[in-house]
C-alpha cells in the first residue's frame, strides 16, 4: 500500500494518467468543453445584461429598451440552458465511461494474478477499491472536473469583468485572496491525507463484511454472530471516524472560505454604495459588479471544493493503478516453448522444492522427483500438509518452484504460456465452484464455443443428465450463488461435466466423493472412471476405493516421497502407507 501522505508529483502523475485515458473520446472531450465554454460566457453575458436592464431599462423608464433588454437576457438563459444540459450529459458520460474502463482493466489484471497474489490480498478490498474508489473516480471525472473548469473559466471571466466595470472596487476585492489561498493550500494537504485514510478504512470494512458473510454457516454454527457484529461495528466506527475527520477539514475550508469572500462582498458593497452616491458609479454598474462578484466568489468555492475532491480521486486512483499495475507473478516468457501437439500428458518433477510466500519457514515440497506417463492413472497419499495439493498447484503453474523443474510433454512450465498449459489440463476440485448463473453457462465453462448438443453430452457422461432435466427450466435453471440449489453430489456431477467437456490430456482429481453420501459417491465415482479413461490422472486420493484403482500410489510426507508403488506392495512394506491404510 502506498503512503496516505504522497508527494505531489505523485499525485500529478496519478492525474495525469486519468487524463491520458480520456484520450479514445477526445471528440466528446472536445464537445464537452465547447458546451462548457458556452455555458460560462452565458452566465458572464447575463451580467451584461442586467447592467442594460438597470441603465437602459430601469433608469430611464423607456419601455421598448426594457424589452429590448429582456429578450436580450432570454435568450442569453436559453443558451446557458442548452449549454448546461450538453455539459453536464457529455461529462457524466465521460465520468462513467473512464469508471467503468478502470473496473475492466483492474478485473483484468487481477485475474491475471497467481494464487500467491490472494495469499496476502483481501477479496473484499479488492471488490471495495472496484466499487467505491472507482465511484470516487467516475465523480471527480464526470462532474467535479467540468464543475471546476466551468467555474475556473468564470473566475477568470468575471474578475476581468470586475476589473472593466470598476477597476476601484476589483483591488479592494483581491486584497481578501491571501486570506483565501492560504486555507486552501493547508486544508488541502490535510484532505489529501485523510481522504486516502478514510478509503483505507472503507476498504477494511467491506473485506471485513465479505469475510464474515461468505462463513455465515460456519459463523452462525458456533453462535458468533453477536462477536461477528461487534468487530463488523468496530470496522464501520473507524470508518466513521476516518470520514469525520476528512469531511470536517473539508467543512472547515468552505465555512472560512465563505466567510472571507462574503465579507469582501459586504465591503465592496459599502463602497460601491459610497461611489454610486457620489455619481462615479451608476446603478447598472454596481449591480453587474456585484453579480460579478457573486459569481467569482461562488467560483472560488466550488474551485476550492474541488481541489479537495481531486485530492480524493488521486487517492482512489492510486489504489486502483497499483491493482491495474500489479505484474502477475506467473507470466508466458517473451518467447514460450510451444507444448508439442497432439497432447500426451506426461508430467514429470525434478527435485522440485517450494515455499508459500505466506509460509516460508518450511518448504512445502522438497527436493521431490517423481514421473507420470501418458494414460496412467497415480494416487497421491498423505497426511495433511505432505504437499498433495502443492502438487497440483505447481502442475497447473499457479507457482513456480524455487529450484527444480517441472515439466509437461517434456517442456519446461517456466517456458511455456501458462495459458496454453492450462488448456491441456481439467481440474475437478474437493468442493467445485459452481456460479450463480444457469446449469448450461457453469459447464461450458470448460469449453466456451462448445455447442448445447457437446453441453448435453457431457452432462450424460458425468451422469448429471437425469438431475439437470428435473430441474424447472433445465439447462437454463439459475443455480443460485455458489450453486446453493444443488446437492453436494450434483455440484461435483457438474463440475466433472466442465471437465469432459474440456477433454483434457492431464485430469487433476481431488478426491470428489470424500463428503458425499452413498448413492451420490456411486454416481460421482462412476462419472470420474468414465472421465479418466485412458487419459493421465493424477488424483489425491482419501479412500481405499481410490487407491485400489491407481496403476501407482505416491506416499508424501512433509513434502517428501518417501514410497511408492502399489496398494499391495506398500501394505506389505509396514510403512507410513500401511499406517494410513
Amino acid at each position: 500500500m502506498a503512503s496516505p501522505d504522497r508527494p505531489k508529483g505523485r499525485d500529478l502523475g496519478v492525474l495525469r494518467r486519468l487524463v491520458f485515458m480520456l484520450a479514445p473520446y477526445r471528440m466528446r472531450v472536445a464537445g464537452a468543453l465547447v458546451a462548457l465554454i458556452g455555458a460560462a460566457s452565458a452566465m458572464l453575458g447575463f451580467g451584461i445584461g442586467l447592467r442594460r436592464l438597470v441603465d437602459g431599462g430601469f433608469a430611464t423608464g423607456a419601455g421598448p429598451a426594457l424589452d429590448a433588454a429582456l429578450e436580450a437576457m432570454l435568450a442569453v438563459v436559453a443558451l446557458l440552458a442548452v449549454a448546461t444540459f450538453t455539459r453536464a450529459y457529455l461529462v457524466s458520460w465521460l465520468g462513467e465511461r473512464v469508471a467503468a474502463d478502470l473496473r475492466r482493466a483492474v478485473f483484468a489484471n487481477v485475474l491475471r494474478q497467481s494464487p500467491a497474489f490472494f495469499e496476502t490480498a483481501r477479496v473484499g478490498e479488492i471488490l471495495s477499491r472496484l466499487a467505491a474508489d472507482a465511484e470516487i473516480v467516475q465523480s471527480a471525472v464526470g462532474s467535479s472536473a467540468s464543475m471546476a473548469l466551468r467555474n475556473a473559466l468564470l473566475m477568470v471571466g468575471g474578475t476581468a469583468m470586475m476589473a472593466l466595470t470598476s477597476p476601484r472596487l476589483t483591488l479592494v476585492a483581491f486584497l481578501v485572496v491571501p486570506a483565501v489561498v492560504l486555507p486552501l493550500v493547508w486544508f488541502g494537504r490535510r484532505v489529501r491525507r485523510l481522504s486516502r485514510a478514510s478509503q483505507d478504512r472503507l476498504a477494511e470494512v467491506g473485506a471485513d463484511a465479505e469475510e464474515t458473510i461468505n462463513a455465515v454457516r460456519t459463523v452462525q454454527a458456533f453462535g458468533q454472530e453477536r462477536a461477528e457484529t461487534d468487530s463488523f461495528a468496530g470496522h464501520v466506527e473507524r470508518a466513521f471516524d476516518a470520514a469525520r475527520r476528512r469531511v470536517l477539514a473539508r467543512s472547515a475550508l468552505a465555512g472560512i472560505i465563505i466567510l472571507v469572500v462574503f465579507a469582501a462582498i459586504g465591503l465592496v458593497l459599502w463602497i460601491g454604495g459610497q461611489d454610486l452616491i457620489a455619481g462615479r458609479l451608476s446603478a447598472g454598474a454596481l449591480a453587474a459588479f456585484v453579480f460579478y462578484a457573486v459569481v467569482v466568489s461562488g467560483s472560488v468555492g466550488v474551485v476550492s471544493e474541488f481541489v479537495s475532491d481531486l485530492q480524493r480521486a488521486a487517492g482512489a486512483a492510486e489504489r486502483l493503478f497499483e491493482l491495474a499495475d500489479a505484474a502477475p507473478a506467473i507470466a508466458a516468457p517473451a518467447n514460450p516453448i510451444p507444448l508439442p501437439a497432439p497432447p500426451r500428458g506426461a508430467l514429470a518433477f525434478a527435485r522440485v522444492t517450494f515455499r508459500y510466500p505466506s509460509r516460508r519457514e518450511r518448504p512445502a515440497l522438497d527436493e521431490l522427483e517423481f514421473a507420470v506417463a501418458p494414460g496412467e492413472t497415480v494416487a497421491i497419499v498423505g497426511p495433511s500438509g505432505a504437499g498433495k495439493t502443492t502438487i497440483f498447484q505447481l502442475a497447473l503453474r499457479f507457482h513456480d518452484p524455487e529450484s527444480g523443474r517441472v515439466t509437461f510433454d517434456g517442456v519446461d512450465l517456466a517456458a511455456c504460456d501458462p495459458a496454453a498449459l492450462r488448456a491441456r489440463i481439467a481440474l475437478v476440485p474437493q468442493e467445485p465452484a459452481i456460479f450463480a448463473a444457469d446449469v448450461a453457462t457453469n459447464i461450458r465453462f470448460g469449453r466456451p464455443g462448445a455447442s448445447d448438443a457437446e453441453i448435453r453430452a457431457a452432462a450424460e457422461a458425468a451422469n448429471a443428465l437425469e438431475f439437470v432435466e428435473r430441474l424447472p427450466q433445465g439447462f437454463v435453471s439459475p443455480l443460485g450463488e455458489k450453486g446453493s440449489r444443488l446437492s453436494a453430489g450434483q455440484r461435483q456431477r457438474l463440475a466433472i461435466a466442465r471437465a469432459v467437456l474440456r477433454d483434457p490430456a492431464l485430469l487433476l482429481l481431488d478426491e470428489a466423493t470424500s463428503a458425499l453420501d452413498a448413492e451420490s459417491e456411486r454416481l460421482v465415482q462412476r462419472a470420474l472412471e468414465r472421465l479418466a479413461g485412458t487419459r493421465t490422472t493424477l488424483v489425491i486420493a482419501h479412500r481405499l476405493a481410490t487407491v485400489l484403482r491407481a496403476d501407482r500410489i505416491l506416499v508424501l510426507d512433509h513434502g517428501r516421497l518417501v514410497e511408492q508403488g502399489t496398494h499391495a506392495t506398500l501394505s506389505r512394506a509396514g510403512g507410513l502407507y500401511a499406517r494410513l491404510a
